[in-house]
């Protein structure tokens, strides 16, 4: 294939790809393959002997079902994973498996081929050059390698092989984790790396950074190279485990899993193995030193402690015998395992009052600098920073790459620069002089050049340091940044709940930013004000936000004070004011479109439900839950569900009204609601009941509010109209009587419990309408009556309030 056809494919010509070998990271590229719309081949080596169940049915290593045997039992494992790997499990049908001895020749069938097998360069070498043997000119090939030199996989193929070659290093588990490396050789074409960057970003949604061919590249360098340095930290400060991870998780903006948890996930085996190919391959004496095996670690490995995976590591999980589960903790002066114990000192608990990740990181480092905390904090700290640093140029030429690698690889909330930026770059600079240590000649001359930070934000745009001065940070056409519009001065209006802002085109975005952005006073409050606002003055409204989760739902804290203290006056307030807030969302005369991600649970699926379009993010965990607190949906939840089903019935009658069967959407509905389900992604949502036909997902999460912009624009073009008040045709009596009989057979049998049944009892009564003749058409409003009655019923139960409490208390639901 020549240069001219290489550069003419594009992300979406990509149909057709293959993966080859199919252990955990493979079956899981694969699913993600699929999840993106390809057919992919799955191939395996051949097993070499039979298995036990085998030989009992008489199969013999010829047969097709013992030579796919490997890769078949990764497809069957696929649609049934937990946490799943695919958006639907239905897709699992797009992914074949096969073996790489009789299907190899199918590889000159595809567009994509994706090698996955063992860290061992001599077997990839291998690998690739079978590829080579099958494959048709100017397909892309890519290995998943984590950090084996690209260049020596490379060795011996073809240079038009290795002009379509290079890395792409996802992270596991590869459909959640939004990282991937792309690493090229210095033969891999600009085109392949435009084509690969594409394919990941626009297809499977990912964030991509451009790393060097170096040892495990940017992530899991400087992310061993920060569990190293922690590692030594604790044992000279004499910290425990439990200690060092309280100061390296959330207190400096990373996630809980901290530093120890960490390695029990990663498995300390293959630290290991990370830490070994960077000591080999490094020319640094200091670096080498660095990069010693931990005695500690060597220690665990050998008595067989790897983490997770093995069940014990730097903490362990036991069953009681009253079968739960408690976590111990490794004493390192013993290797024994105690109880977990809490932690606390003025350092972390300054820590934790802070608000954000850079408050955080500052009050750390501040707030008792004699404490031995804060020197282990300041310590392992500094030593990352100096070495991040040490390494732009080596393993990525800007620092842009380095932070984007660490926050979407390890779940940083701020990358080193970012970090570096936040406690101030000119004090701890001349901190660290002061203690001796040696600042990167680049860092001494960017500050000599009057420099204070290594970004700056400016309008819209950020700016990051490089070697010529500050650069503005490359602009993705598809994607909108909240926080870059404030920045600029595009806020219309912010209350402590929520803030509409200047989208562009007149069009305005109102961002929850509660605390959880759940649903409260502030939130309605600000809602009703934007349809104000938009109504007099912009052309539609785009409902999303930034934060972890779209929202969680409702404020169950003021809930369950009124309701303990028997304020149902007020309880009826709240919910009356959520209902009529979200009527006149629906009724806007403007276009609402919701973008909602990841969690988007109760009230948050009723804030989206008046939109007249959903667009969903792939990662969107969509559910009316509210059955789970002992409650029903009351923000319009209950009303929308029965619209829906009657929508469905007639629709399932051809627009016969004389024969719509209202029954089976509704029980559909029905389950979905009161069992709390949740969908597992985007996609899943429509599996569950709760999307619409206008509704859609959305592959790449980072442009959803682009998209939401983009399709507000489309309706105001076509001569958007509010919707009118509709007439809803329920199921009734009737219905309600079968959904009533479903309940009670499942409390006879045990499934539920009698707080269940009444909760399913009060659901069924208000998703059928009530007690009126089936095929009734009922307002809007009385539907809306019907769920706060049954609403304000279940708040007065006391086993309503336990399961609010228990909640809230503990962030687990309570069967009672």
């Amino acid at each position: 294939m020549t240069n001219q056809q290489t550069r003419t494919k594009n992300a979406g010509s990509i149909r057709n790809a293959a993966v080859i070998g199919s252990g955990v990271m493979g079956a899981g590229i694969a699913a993600h393959l699929a999840n993106a719309g390809m057919n992919v081949l799955l191939l395996d080596v051949v097993p070499k002997k039979l298995t036990e169940a085998e030989e009992k049915k008489g199969l013999a290593l010829t047969d097709t079902i013992v030579r796919n045997r490997l890769s078949a039992a990764a497809v069957a494992k696929m649609a049934k994973a937990q946490p799943a790997q695919l958006y639907d499990s239905a897709w699992v049908k797009r992914v074949t498996p096969g073996n790489l001895t009789d299907h190899l020749t199918h590889l000159g069938d595809v567009d994509w081929i994706v090698e996955v097998v063992v860290e061992r360069l001599d077997i990839k070498q291998e690998i690739l050059a079978a590829i080579e043997s099958a494959r048709r000119p100017g397909t892309l090939v890519s290995t998943n390698t984590s950090g084996l030199s690209v260049a020596a996989m490379a060795e011996g193929r073809s240079l038009e092989f290795r002009r379509h070659f290079a890395a792409t290093h996802f992270f596991n588990p590869p459909r959640y984790m939004k990282l991937v490396e792309v690493v090229p050789t210095d033969d891999t074409d600009p085109e392949t790396i435009d084509l690969l960057t594409e394919l990941c970003e626009k297809r499977l949604g990912k964030g991509v950074v451009l790393a060097k061919d170096t040892p495990n590249f940017i992530a899991n360098r400087i992310g061993s190279y920060g569990m190293m340095v922690t590692l030594a930290a604790t044992e000279t400060y004499g910290l425990t485990v439990e200690e060092a991870d309280a100061l390296t998780g959330p207190a400096l903006g990373r996630p809980k899993t901290a530093t120890f948890r960490m390695l029990d996930l990663v498995g300390l085996d293959t630290l290991l193995h990370v830490v070994d190919n960077v000591r080999e391959r490094s020319a640094d004496d200091e670096e080498r030193a660095t990069f010693e095996r931990p005695e500690l670690l060597a220690r665990l490995v050998s008595l067989g402690r790897l983490g997770e995976k093995t069940g014990a590591g730097f903490y362990r999980k036991l069953k009681g015998e009253d079968g739960r589960s408690r976590i111990e903790s490794l004493r390192l002066d013993t290797l024994e395992y105690g109880e977990q114990r809490r932690v606390s000192s003025p350092v972390i608990d300054a820590a934790k009052s802070a608000k954000g990740a850079a408050a955080k990181a500052r009050a750390l480092l501040a707030a008792d600098p004699d404490h031995k905390h804060a020197r282990f904090a300041w310590s392992t700290l500094k030593k990352t920073l100096l070495y991040t640093a040490a390494q732009v140029g080596v393993i990525a030429d800007s620092i842009i790459e380095i932070d984007r690698a660490m926050r979407w690889g390890f779940n940083w909330e701020l990358g080193p620069f970012e970090l570096w930026d936040a406690i101030g770059l000119e004090e701890s600079v001349s901190r660290m002089k002061q203690e001796g240590d040696t600042i990167p000649a680049w860092v001494e001359e960017w500050l000599a050049e009057g420099h204070t930070s290594f970004y700056r934000v400016s309008g819209e745009k950020r700016f990051h340091a490089t070697r010529g001065g500050f650069t503005a940070e490359k602009e993705e056409e598809d994607v909108i940044s909240l926080t870059a519009l404030k920045s600029a001065g595009r806020t219309v209006f912010s209350t402590p709940g929520a803030s509409l802002i200047d989208l562009g085109d007149e069009v305005v975005c109102l961002e929850f930013h509660s605390q959880n952005n759940a649903i409260g006073g502030e939130v309605l409050t600000a809602i009703r004000q934007s349809v104000q606002e938009v109504s007099r003055n912009w052309r539609g409204l785009v409902l999303a936000n930034e934060g972890r989760n779209f929202c969680v739902g409702a404020n169950l804290v003021l809930l369950l004070m009124e309701a303990q203290n028997g304020e149902w006056d007020e309880v009826e307030e709240i919910i009356r004011f959520f209902q009529d807030s979200m009527l006149r969302l629906k009724r806007l005369d403007r276009p609402v479109v919701a973008a909602p991600h990841r969690m988007t649970l109760g009230g948050g699926v009723e804030a989206c439900l008046p939109a007249d379009q959903i667009i969903l993010s792939p990662e969107t965990y969509f559910g009316l839950v509210e059955t789970g607190v002992g409650l029903i949906p009351a923000g319009g939840g209950c009303k929308e569900a029965s619209a829906l089903a009657a929508q469905r019935a007639l629709a399932a009658s051809g627009g016969q009204r004389g024969s719509v069967d209202f029954q089976q959407p509704l029980n559909a509905l029905f389950e979905t609601i009161a069992m709390a389900k949740a969908s597992t992604s985007g996609h899943d949502a429509k599996r569950l009941g709760l999307l619409r036909p206008q509704d859609r997902v959305l592959s790449r999460q980072d442009a959803r509010i682009s998209e939401a912009k983009r399709a507000v624009l489309e309706l105001d073009r076509a001569g958007y109209a509010a919707p009118p008040e509709e007439r809803i045709a329920v199921a009734g009596k009737e219905g309600k009587a079968v959904l009533k009989m479903a309940v009670e057979s499942m409390r006879l049998s045990g499934l539920i419990s009698g707080h269940d049944a009444l909760i399913g009892g009060k659901l069924a009564h208000v998703l059928a309408g009530g007690d009126v003749k089936q095929g009734s058409e009922v307002s809007e409003q009385y539907l809306l009556d019907l769920e706060c009655e049954a609403f304000l019923s279940l708040c007065g139960e006391r086993k309503t309030q336990e399961r609010m409490s228990h909640l809230l208390a503990t962030g687990k639901p309570l069967r009672n």
